[in-house]
């Protein structure tokens, strides 16, 4: 029934549509192409080679971006190598300067020690002078006194009193 009735309307063509409509439809397409090939598609060119180019430009920086960070990270790992060897010369230093401390507060105390035992010992040997010669007087005048009890004579002659107490410390002594 249907193609009875496209056939009574007039001619039509094979996909079943009349000719002016297929006519219209092919005008308003080209039309559109020709706008869009004229208007749109340069719009969207230009947008995509923007697009892939900011893109491109994108990589670009990032990969320059990149390479700058690795050179920052291997001039960071030299300093940072510069920097240990430094602190280790630095610790070496301190122990070495830490132990010559040491040996001089060693020698300063050895020193000071010997310095302290000799004036102890020079001021024993000065007292036991001292000593030695207080008892030598006392040994004296008590050997004079004891002569002179013995003997019956005064010893007040301090000539006669003297040889006569090296007299008796010779004889002591030997």
């Amino acid at each position: 029934m249907s193609t009875q009735l496209l056939a009574a309307e007039g001619e039509t063509n094979p996909i079943g549509l009349p000719w002016g409509e297929v006519l219209i439809g092919a005008i308003g397409f080209a039309v559109l192409v020709w706008v869009l090939a004229k208007f749109v598609w340069p719009m969207f060119e230009k947008a995509y080679a923007e697009r892939t180019q900011a893109i491109e430009g994108g990589i670009a920086k990032a990969e320059q971006a990149q390479n700058e960070a690795k050179a920052a990270l291997e001039q960071y790992q030299a300093q940072l190598a510069g920097a240990r060897e430094e602190a280790a010369k630095i610790r070496e230093d301190a122990r070495a300067q830490a132990q010559a401390i040491k040996d001089d507060m060693l020698t300063s105390a050895r020193a000071e020690s010997e310095r302290i035992a000799n004036a102890g010992r020079a001021q024993l040997d000065s007292q036991r002078a001292q000593i030695v010669a207080e008892l030598r007087g006392d040994l004296g005048r008590l050997s004079i006194d004891l002569a002179g009890k013995v003997v019956g004579e005064s010893l007040e002659d301090d000539a006669l009193r003297r040889r006569t107490v090296e007299r008796f410390l010779a004889d002591l002594e030997s």
